[in-house]
């Protein structure tokens, strides 16, 4: 809480995954590309072959204006995101792994260096010294990787390094190994589908097939590999966190079932491109190149939402807020550690506690969760955020904070009856009475689902449980909607009840 907010109209997810996603979806293929182009030039060297060689340096081209220009460009824009997003936890990465970086930026430089050398050299350099700068860079190239995925993984599972703070225990930590395998699959894979891209065009004929067949096995091997290596990366991860996503983090689980289904299509399609060899038609490439796009996306929302509440597990949340200075934020409050305030408190505990996943009215927006409630209510659901699905942070600030916060939300919000909006927009009041004021934490199908505890009560029983809502629990808030939402409520749960005695 130390840095002045950045706040964007924007989701911060959408601005850093816009960005991350389609860099890392460059940089894998920068390196599987790389390692394609000069183990198939070697082999048509072998060969004599001048068509393939004349591919491969059509490819060079393709390879390097799109790893050198966009690839860069992008893996910038990461940092500056994330500098202005958590500056915290960049903070965190940076100091904790300064030598780390600077390793790997000496590899990137590298890297840069011999893939300019390696296009430019088709025809300035001998054969042998052309292998052996393909070489260094892919050498370079993944070496990159393997520092930067030690840093990626030591977010989701920083492991010893919590107690120790040492270097190595941070950087070899338990998902370490199976997620540098999982990337090296994918970098295959993409070697595969960036370079059936550049392949379609081709004319029909026995080149194009033998290509095509090539590219499908480089594709179908990398992602045979991808998907062993990604379960022994969900068992390598610790339970807690697995459980917790199982049974409170609806969206990662969302992308991961996504990612599989994906992952199924691009072997369907990788299959139909290799029958079609001879004559595949870039349209289908297109296609197979949006669904890597789309299978890598899932992958990555799946991979960072895990880490709720965290920006680095056990060490920092995501709003900033540092584990080891939590005492301190009980006690004081939020407001005295926010060091940039702009006179608004509620706008401030707003955009330091909430604003890193939530909006009002844009991406995750609180507006349309509490149309309709009130500001009591908005301010028991602050302080009980650990309690709500989705595994978000405590709210470590006062109870009169909380209170600001809701406050501020309170003044943003629908403040008619929940009924009148809901004749408005022409819903059921009941089932949504019941997911703003219960399915926070029951939502229905659930591990917390509390349906089965309606089962038998009659509507008197039913309003005596939302008479001594606030005490049932921990972080309960009271029942204070209006008495024909209260109607509509009592109503609904009754028919979820009478679903359990069936």
């Amino acid at each position: 809480m130390n840095y002045p907010f950045w706040d964007v109209p924007l989701g911060y997810g959408i601005l850093m995954g816009g960005i991350a996603v389609v860099h890392v979806f460059i940089s894998h293929f920068a390196i599987g590309g790389g390692l394609y182009l000069v183990v198939a030039e070697q082999a048509a060297r072998k060969r004599d072959d001048a068509a393939a060689l004349a591919f491969l340096h059509t490819l060079s081209k393709f390879f390097a204006r799109l790893t050198l220009v966009a690839g860069a460009l992008t893996g910038v824009g990461i940092w500056f995101i994330i500098g202005l997003l958590n500056p915290a936890a960049t903070e965190a990465l940076i100091h904790n792994y300064v030598w780390g970086w600077a390793t790997e930026w000496t590899f990137f430089f590298v890297e840069i260096t011999a893939a300019l050398l390696y296009y430019y050299g088709w025809e300035r350099m001998t054969a042998a010294a052309h292998l052996t700068v393909g070489w260094i860079y892919f050498a370079a190239a993944w070496l990159s990787l393997f520092v930067i995925n030690g840093i990626l993984a030591f977010m989701l599972t920083p492991g010893k390094w919590l107690t120790t703070g040492n270097f190595w225990d941070g950087f070899f930590n338990p998902t370490f190994w199976p997620m540098l395998v999982l990337r090296t699959g994918v970098c295959v894979m993409l070697a595969g589908l960036y370079a059936l891209l550049v392949a379609a065009p081709y004319a029909a004929g026995d080149f194009k097939a033998r290509t095509v067949r090539t590219l499908t096995t480089w594709g179908l091997v990398g992602l045979a590999v991808t998907v062993a290596a990604g379960y022994w990366y969900w068992q390598a991860i610790p339970a807690e966190i697995t459980t917790a996503a199982l049974q409170m983090m609806p969206s990662p689980m969302r992308a991961l079932r996504a990612a599989i289904w994906l992952a199924i299509a691009l072997g369907v399609l990788l299959l139909v491109c290799r029958a079609m060899a001879r004559q595949l038609p870039v349209a289908l490439a297109v296609v197979l190149m949006a669904v890597g796009l789309a299978w890598f996306g899932s992958f990555e929302m799946f991979r960072e939402g895990l880490r709720k509440p965290y920006a680095i597990t056990g060490y920092i949340y995501g709003n900033g807020t540092e584990v080891a200075q939590v005492e301190h934020y009980r006690t004081d409050g939020y407001l005295s550690h926010i060091a940039y305030r702009s006179g608004d408190d509620g706008a401030d505990l707003f955009r330091h506690a909430c604003r890193s996943c939530h909006t009002v009215t844009g991406f995750k927006p609180l507006k349309p969760a509490f149309d309709g409630t009130d500001r009591e209510f908005i301010a028991a659901i602050v302080r009980g955020t650990h309690l709500l699905k989705g595994h978000m942070p405590t709210f470590f600030g006062t109870a009169a904070e909380a209170d600001e916060v809701a406050a501020y939300l309170f003044s943003r919000i629908d403040q008619r009856p929940l009924e009148q909006i809901c004749a408005e927009r022409g819903e059921s009041v009941g089932p949504k009475a019941y997911a703003m004021r219960c399915g926070k934490c029951h939502p229905i199908g659930t591990a917390s689902d509390k349906s089965v505890s309606f089962a038998g009560l009659d509507s008197d029983g039913l309003n005596g449980v939302l008479d001594m809502a606030a005490s049932l629990g921990d972080g309960m808030p009271a029942y204070t909607g209006s008495p024909t939402e209260r109607a509509a409520l009592v109503a609904y749960m009754q028919t979820l009840g009478s679903q359990v005695t069936k």
